[in-house]
């Protein structure tokens, strides 16, 4: 067992790899990224031990409960430590030296007063046991001496052994009685013979079975020793997975580590370059807006500029067609003259509304957007993008030598790791055990025939026993079937025929084998249940309840040193909570023998690997790392200034009021088509004449002009486009000249925060992601570490052979031996006690079956008056007569 123990030095030198590895942290990291490490290659165990027993598990659970009657007590835990723990004959050796002669006396006497505690415990536990034996001894006493005195009584013909039947009435009655009450003794008896015949038959099957369990476990313990070495190379060679993701992430440490630095430095950085590029697009929409002011306005003052030469020109023909002599008062009539004035007056409203032609272009401003736009801000602030997001390249350049520094210790933790599994003698200490395994299989094949030899004396003993039961039964049987078929009523006993006769005879041959073999059926008997029982109730019973483990592992129990005897023994740590229990269901549950056996506190794989040290080193690399990121520029001072100029462009000197006023106006004062028709109404009203056919060609003149140039510029797309090309150019240019100065300022100054940020207060961000990034690292050392202690503790060398161990000796020594023997003691037992009453009925029953010498005979004086037998003696004996007489009280 201790090669055992040293093959499993190395699943604990590998499994423990850093109880005590947590890193002072006191912040909380992220999930690192889920090593997958496989399945560890595990055997398939053979051995089911479990027993089904079938149909006999009847009988089995019967004489269990009967002997849950017969001792009631619970498990003698105290009683059997005290005697687990007794070691008067060491007391005894250790003060017999000459030194301590003086206390010998008192020893000898707490010595006489423990064996009688323990006596008094063990009687009052045994009690039961002790009742059925005291009986069972003394019907083995007594049935020989009885049958002996039965015997030597019939022989002076008494007891029934006079060959005379007295007469009765109910002779008929008695003997049917008799013969059921037989019949149903002995089919009692021999259901007894057939369970103890069944539970002999069902141990010399089970005998066989012994040696397929035992050539199982045996192979699963060669899977054991076979599959460790390979489940240990496994472990080892899952270190290459931890290896290859460290030394991955350690090769892409630019997308990984400069990655989060980068998306850390986004979320401040890239606000400010954002709005400067969006100033950058407002400077080029500004000089568009501009554009698109001077040619609307271009086209809106060539507009109106004619349609305002026009309407002047009408005007002034109009005023000198009022002023004909027509429309005055003293050469006409009072409503010509009014009509004239009314006219005249109405003249002023013949005129353009919006006059575009006194606004000023923006031709100042847009030449100072156009010197600002020779700088490409748009192109300064993609460098400086280029520049953040090259934050990645920057990190890779100035790990290199770390990132070298820590793959080569990592090339060290595997070497290590790789030599320390060749230092044991693993596969030396392997094949020393399976050796021994066989040296071992080979000595229980040795001992096979002895087990069939003894099986088959055993079973010709049992055999024998039942057929002395069934040499009375036979007798029984026999008996009752001839005096039944050889019976005639009209027969008197004197009379009874050679069939019957012989009936009565085999049933007293059953009578005497009864006496001859009673005694020596409830010897053996009462030996196997003392034997039976007592496993039972001491062994079987306490191993399923678990009790007998709680003996095992009393603490102090073998040694008064020691409170746990197993690591005590093992590895002089008694305080070691490590009992039969623990190790037993630990391999019940097929787990490995590592946490079976908790050798993690055994071996300081710690100090041998010194993993500790490893990922400090690495830890200490990584903490070394160094980045500066003041090469990060993200606005040139040309892109500085050029935002400056942007705010000093002179959009603020625009009046933008008067542009919108203008463009919100209409195109003339009135509508030239309602000033015609109410001209023309007027008109109508004037006597016919030159003035008003001057005015009807001044009316067409207005409706042409409304024809040709109103409808157009209030219509056509080309005018329509210009007033709001004007219109929103206008009010885009105001809401960007809207405090404009001060927006520039307020980026500016967003710019230069983060490249302060960048360049003095990166360190904090720079450490914590980097801190992060080496606790990723350092957690895949870890997840190896506890992959590699959970398969020691489930997977790798699982301890079920061991389990199974225990439990196929518990199947063979309970489930096959003392079932069985307690299933034969049962059945033989209830078929002895139940020869009492056998016998006493065949011996009454034969009384009515044999031919008997002599008979009664009946004289009646009244219908045999010629007798002289004298009055006073009514009844003679006389061989062999024909009937009894009749008599009136008959």
């Amino acid at each position: 067992m201790w090669k055992t123990g040293i093959l499993l030095l190395l699943w604990v030198l590998l499994a423990s790899s850093e109880l005590q590895q947590e890193e002072k942290e006191s912040r909380r990291l992220p999930p690192p990224g889920k090593l997958d490490f496989g399945y560890v290659p595990a055997g398939v165990y053979e051995t089911l031990a479990h027993y089904e027993p079938g149909p006999i598990g009847i009988l089995f659970q019967m004489v269990q409960a009967f002997l849950c009657v017969v001792q009631p007590n619970a498990f003698p835990q105290e009683l059997i430590v005290k005697l687990a723990k007794d070691k008067f004959g060491a007391i005894q050796a250790e003060y017999q030296k000459p030194e301590n002669i003086v206390l010998t006396l008192q020893v000898r006497t707490a010595v006489a007063e423990g064996l009688h505690l323990l006596n008094v415990d063990a009687i009052y536990y045994e009690i039961g046991f002790l009742v059925c034996a005291a009986v069972g001894l003394l019907f083995a006493v007594l049935m020989p001496l009885v049958g002996l005195f039965f015997c030597l009584c019939r022989c002076c013909d008494n007891c029934g052994g006079e060959m005379h039947q007295r007469q009765r009435k109910n002779a008929d009655c008695q003997r049917g009685l008799l013969g059921t009450l037989l019949f149903s003794t002995s089919l009692v008896i021999t259901i007894g013979v057939l369970c103890a015949y069944a539970a002999n038959q069902n141990l010399s099957s089970q005998v066989k079975n012994i040696r397929r369990l035992v050539n199982s476990n045996m192979r699963d313990l060669h899977t054991f020793a076979n599959d460790t070495p390979m489940q240990i190379d496994y472990l080892i060679s899952q270190y290459a997975t931890a290896r290859n993701k460290v030394v991955y992430d350690l090769d892409n440490i630019g997308p990984l580590l400069g990655g989060r630095i980068h998306d850390q430095l986004h979320k401040e950085v890239h606000p400010a370059l954002d709005r400067v590029l969006n100033m950058a697009g407002a400077m080029r929409e500004t000089k568009e807006a501009l554009e698109n002011a001077n040619a609307g306005l271009e086209v809106l003052q060539e507009g109106t500029g004619k349609l305002n030469f026009n309407l002047s020109l009408v005007r002034t023909s109009i005023n000198r067609t009022l002023n004909d002599p027509g429309c005055r008062d003293e050469d006409s009539d009072a409503t010509t003259a009014q009509l004239c004035r009314n006219i005249r007056q109405s003249l002023s409203e013949v005129q353009i509304s919006a006059n575009f032609t006194r606004l000023a272009k923006v031709n100042a401003q847009l030449k100072k957007m156009n010197d600002v736009l020779k700088t490409d801000l748009s192109a300064v602030v993609q460098r400086g993008y280029s520049s953040l997001n090259n934050t990645p390249h920057m990190v890779i350049e100035q790990t290199r030598s770390v990132v070298e520094n820590v793959q080569g210790l990592m090339d060290g933790i595997g070497n290590n790791i790789s030599g320390f599994s060749k230092a044991f003698p693993v596969q030396t200490s392997l094949s020393n055990f399976t050796l021994f395994i066989s040296h071992v299989h080979a000595k229980i094949e040795d001992h096979y025939p002895e087990i069939d030899q003894m099986d088959f004396y055993r079973w010709i003993g049992c055999i024998t026993l039942c057929c002395m039961v069934v040499l009375v039964l036979a007798f029984n049987y026999l008996g009752l079937l001839c005096g039944t078929l050889g019976y005639d009523k009209h027969a008197s006993p004197t009379t009874r025929g050679c069939i019957s006769n012989t009936g009565g005879t085999m049933l007293m041959a059953g009578v005497g084998f009864s006496f001859i073999f009673s005694w020596v059926l409830m010897g053996v008997v009462t030996a196997t249940f003392l034997v039976g029982g007592n496993m039972e109730k001491l062994v079987c019973e306490p191993f399923h309840t678990r009790d007998v483990f709680k003996v095992v592992d009393t603490p102090f129990l073998v040694n008064p040193d020691w409170r746990n005897f197993i690591p005590g023994y093992m590895y002089n740590d008694s305080d070691l909570e490590l009992t039969a229990e623990s190790i037993y269901s630990t391999c019940k549950e097929n787990k490995g023998i590592y946490s079976a056996m908790r050798l993690d506190k055994v071996f300081n794989i710690s100090s041998f690997l010194n993993t500790t040290v490893f990922t400090r080193d690495v830890v200490g690399h990584l903490n070394g790392v160094r980045i500066d990121l003041r090469g990060i520029i993200l606005l040139e001072a040309e892109g500085k200034q050029n935002l400056l100029d942007f705010s000093e462009a002179g959009l603020s000197e625009i009046n933008y009021a008067e542009y919108l006023e203008e463009v919100n106006k209409g195109v003339t004062v009135v509508d030239l088509r309602s000033f015609a028709r109410e001209l023309e109404a007027q008109t109508d009203l004037m006597p016919r004449g030159g003035l008003q056919t001057a005015l009807k060609g001044h009316i067409g003149t207005l409706r042409q002009i409304h024809a040709q140039q109103i409808v157009p510029m209030e219509q056509a797309m080309k005018y329509v486009r210009a007033r709001s090309a004007l219109n929103q150019s206008m009010r885009f240019l105001e809401r960007t000249a809207s405090d404009l100065p001060n927006k520039v300022l307020a980026i500016l100054d967003a710019i230069e925060a983060a490249q302060y940020l960048i360049s003095q207060n990166a360190t904090n961000l720079i450490n914590r992601e980097t801190g992060r990034f080496t606790s990723t690292i350092v957690s895949y050392f870890h997840q190896y570490i506890e992959w590699v202690k959970t398969s020691l503790a489930l997977e790798v060398a699982p301890c079920k052979p061991f389990s199974n161990m225990v439990d196929t000796a518990e199947i063979i020594t309970c489930s096959f031996l003392v079932d069985s023997m307690n299933t034969f003691w049962m059945g033989l037992g209830c078929s002895t006690l139940f020869l009492l009453p056998s016998i006493i009925l065949a011996v009454k029953l034969a009384k009515h079956y044999r031919r008997m010498d002599t008979e009664d005979v009946y004289d009646d004086i009244e219908t045999v008056p010629m007798k002289t037998i004298p009055t006073y003696d009514t009844m003679n004996r006389f061989p062999r007569a024909s009937a009894p007489p009749r008599h009136i009280d008959w």
